[in-house]
C-alpha cells in the first residue's frame, strides 16, 4: 500500500502573521524585508497584492520599490513567526507523530496509519486547512501524495489556501508539464546544467535515460531521475517539537561597501561574537565555519572550512572567517553584504578529541573571558565592551546583530 504524506506549506507565512496583527496591511501592497536606512535590503516575505505586483521573495528592496513604489515594508518579527509555528505545529500533531519540519514554515506528515479515521487523504489536508484558517487566522497550501517530493510539488501547485493531490494516475498530468526548477533540490546551477541537456521540465527529466544524467551530474543525476519518476522512498523523519538546530549565523548589509580585509574584519568580529554568544546561549559547538558574500552588484557566493576540533569561541570563529575572506575575495569589486555562518553543530557537554596542538589552557582562560564578555553585555547592552578595532569604524561596527538577528537566506549570497 502507498504511503500517504502531506506538505504542509503556511502561505506568505510572515506577511500572513503581519497582516492578521496589523488588518492595516490587509488591503495594500505589503512585504516583511529588512531596513532601508541600514540597507538590510531583501524581500523575506510579501502579501498576495505585492505579489501580483511582480514582488519576490529575495529580492532587493529597490527592486521591489521599483515594481511596486507604494509598497508598504514591515520589519520582520522572528519571536511572533516561531509562535505561530509552534501552534500550528501542535495542531498537526493531532493527526500524526510523524512530523519532519522543513524550514519554520514547512512540514511534511506521514499520516499513512491514521489517515482512515477521518476520511479520504483529500478529506483529511482539507480538514487541516480549515482548522489552521479558523484556530490561526493564517492559511496553508498542503499538497498530498504517496512520497515527499511530489507532496512539495503538491502545496507549491496552487496557492493560497489549497489542497492538491497527486497519485500515481494523475502524476504524468500534472507534475511532469512543470518546469524542471521546480523540482525539490533543483537549484540555479542544476538547473543550467539540465537545460544544456535539453531538460526543461520535469517529465523531460523522467524520460531521458538515466545513464545520460549520472553522466552529466553523477550520482546526484540518478537521484533526480527517480524523484522525476516518483521513486523518492525517504522516510519522513521524526522530530522533536522544536526545529532542529542545523547552523547558527548572522549576516548584514553594511551602511557602506566594504573595501579591503581591515573592513572586512571589523564586520566579521561583530558578527562572529554574536554568533559566538548565541551558540553558548544554545550549549552547542560548531566545526564548520562558513562565510556568505555579496557584491555592489549583488552577485554573491558562499564558502566553507571544517576546524581541527569543535568550537564556540568568538575568535576560532573570526579567525576561520577571515581566511576565507583572505583566499576567497579580492575587492576588485566592493562587498556590500557579509555573513558568518556556523555549523555541524554538537551539544557543549559531548567528549571531543582534544587537538594536541592546542593550549588547553590559554583555551580556557579564552573561554573564561568571553563568557565575562557576555554576561557583561547582557546586563549593560552589546556595545558595553568592544574590541580596539571596532573604534577604526563606529559606522561599520556600532550594530547589534545579536539583538537585529538578521537573517538571509543561503540563496541570497549565491546570485
Amino acid at each position: 500500500m502507498d504511503r500517504v504524506i502531506l506538505h504542509c506549506d503556511l502561505n506568505s507565512f510572515y506577511a500572513s502573521v503581519e497582516c492578521l496583527h496589523h488588518p492595516e496591511y490587509r488591503n495594500i501592497p505589503m512585504a516583511v524585508g529588512g531596513d532601508v536606512e541600514k540597507r538590510h535590503g531583501i524581500i523575506l516575505a510579501k502579501n498576495q497584492l505585492a505579489k501580483k505586483a511582480g514582488v519576490t521573495t529575495g529580492e532587493a528592496l529597490w527592486q521591489a520599490l521599483q515594481k511596486c513604489p507604494n509598497l508598504v515594508l514591515v520589519k520582520p518579527n522572528f519571536s511572533q513567526y516561531l509562535r505561530f509555528s509552534r501552534m500550528v505545529r501542535e495542531i498537526y500533531s493531532e493527526y500524526s507523530d510523524k512530523i519532519e519540519s522543513f524550514g519554520i514554515d514547512e512540514v511534511w506528515i506521514d499520516v499513512t496509519e491514521s489517515v482512515h479515521l477521518f476520511g479520504t487523504p483529500k478529506e483529511l489536508a482539507d480538514m487541516i486547512r480549515e482548522r489552521v484558517k479558523l484556530e490561526l487566522g493564517v492559511t496553508i497550501s498542503i499538497g498530498v501524495s504517496f512520497n515527499k517530493v511530489f507532496a512539495k510539488l503538491g502545496s507549491d501547485y496552487k496557492k493560497p489556501d489549497a489542497t492538491t493531490e497527486i497519485t500515481r494516475a494523475n502524476m504524468e498530468q500534472i507534475v511532469w508539464p512543470l518546469p524542471i526548477e521546480d523540482l525539490l533540490y533543483v537549484g540555479r546551477a542544476t538547473a543550467q546544467k539540465l537545460h544544456l541537456l535539453g531538460i526543461y521540465t520535469i517529465g523531460d527529466c523522467a524520460t531521458i535515460e538515466p545513464a545520460v544524467l549520472k553522466r552529466r551530474l553523477g550520482k546526484w543525476g540518478d537521484y533526480l531521475w527517480r524523484f522525476a519518476n516518483g521513486m523518492d522512498n525517504s522516510p519522513v523523519m521524526v522530530q522533536n517539537f522544536e526545529p532542529m538546530v542545523k547552523s547558527i549565523g548572522n549576516s548584514t548589509t553594511c551602511p557602506r561597501d566594504l573595501r579591503n580585509l581591515q573592513d572586512v574584519k571589523i564586520v566579521t568580529y561583530v558578527l562572529a561574537e554574536s554568533v559566538a554568544a548565541r551558540l553558548k546561549e544554545a550549549h552547542l559547538v560548531a566545526q564548520v565555519i562558513s562565510i556568505g558574500v555579496r557584491d555592489i552588484n549583488l552577485k554573491g557566493y558562499t564558502r566553507q572550512i571544517k576546524l581541527s576540533q569543535p568550537t564556540h569561541l568568538s575568535d576560532d570563529i573570526a579567525q576561520a572567517a577571515m581566511d576565507l575572506f583572505e583566499k576567497n575575495v579580492d575587492f576588485s569589486t566592493p562587498l556590500r553584504s557579509i555573513g558568518v555562518k556556523t555549523s555541524d553543530l554538537s551539544v557543549m557537554e559531548t567528549p571531543i578529541q582534544l587537538d594536541l596542538f592546542t593550549d588547553q589552557k590559554a583555551h580556557q582562560r579564552s573561554l573564561d573571558l568571553e563568557n565575562t564578555l557576555d554576561v557583561i553585555r547582557e546586563r549593560y547592552g552589546f556595545g558595553s565592551v568592544q574590541r580596539l578595532m571596532m573604534k577604526e569604524d563606529p559606522l561599520l561596527s556600532q550594530f547589534n546583530p545579536k539583538q537585529e538577528h538578521v537573517i538571509f537566506p543561503e540563496s541570497y549570497f549565491k546570485g
